[in-house]
């Protein structure tokens, strides 16, 4: 399964070509696809090879000139990393469809109140469905929340909603009116609360962020577990097998 928020490691291999399912190279594909990141703001993570991302949003593209433009914060302190880089590569999702591409001829360019950041429109994108464990809608009833600090910001608790669950992490809900949580992001002390038998505590690693389909009001944050107690996850194995269960048998009322 690859990482969510690096690159795939798009390596040459002998033989059939591994990657061609997941290729686009028809431009018009290229450009349909990039214009729903755009309307859509899906967070992008741009990354050099030596480690330096930023998180960044597509802003503008134009066809006509084969250039698209992202937003940058000049003062973070790997930009110029991932500028000076020949091999920077951009990541971002659309629901549940990963995309990425290389930024080739990638600037900085700075106006009198902003900068922004300008690529060459990809020849090459790739597009890959998400695999990994099997998910669950959690029950909204049940108010399925995630207590924590904010990373960023110590003395800013967070109550977010859990959206869906797995083994292996979770899906929440980040209203707009509440600071971004960056991916790459550990958080320490997660509190889990998914109904009144299942409850734990567990850290996890922030992986992605990306819209949420005929939703204004905030956005989809993809967690992972990180070391999740035994006792932890049988008690997550069983709420996943009884949700499962209790959704088949309101498919059948």
């Amino acid at each position: 399964m690859f990482h969510d928020t690096q690159p795939a490691a798009l390596r040459d291999a002998d033989g059939p070509d591994p990657w061609a399912p997941f290729r686009v190279t028809h431009a018009g594909e290229i450009v349909a696809l990039l214009r729903q990141v755009r309307d859509s703001s899906a967070p992008l993570v741009l990354s050099a090879p030596d480690g330096a991302s930023i998180s960044t949003t597509l802003w503008a593209l134009d066809a006509q000139h084969q250039r698209v433009n992202f937003t940058a914060e000049e003062g973070h302190p790997q930009l110029q990393h991932v500028v000076a880089s020949d091999e920077s590569t951009a990541v971002g999702y659309l629901d549940s469809v990963k995309l990425q591409f290389d930024l080739t001829d990638l600037v900085l360019v700075r106006g009198a109140r902003s900068c922004a950041l300008q690529a060459s429109l990809p020849r090459v994108l790739y597009r890959f469905q998400r695999r990994g464990a099997y998910r669950v809608r959690t029950i909204e009833r049940n108010a399925p929340t995630a207590r924590m600090r904010h990373p960023a910001i110590p003395e800013m608790a967070l109550a977010l909603r859990v959206l869906d669950v797995s083994v292996g992490g979770c899906a929440l809900f980040l209203p707009r009116d509440v600071p971004p949580l960056e991916p790459g992001v550990r958080v320490q002390r997660v509190e889990i609360e998914l109904d009144a038998d299942t409850r734990f505590v567990v850290s996890m690693q922030i992986q992605h962020l990306s819209t949420i389909p005929s939703s204004d009001r905030g956005m989809r944050v993809g967690c992972e577990w990180l070391q999740l107690e035994p006792a932890a996850e049988r008690m997550l194995q069983r709420y996943i097998d009884q949700t499962q269960k209790r959704r088949r048998m309101l498919a059948l009322d």
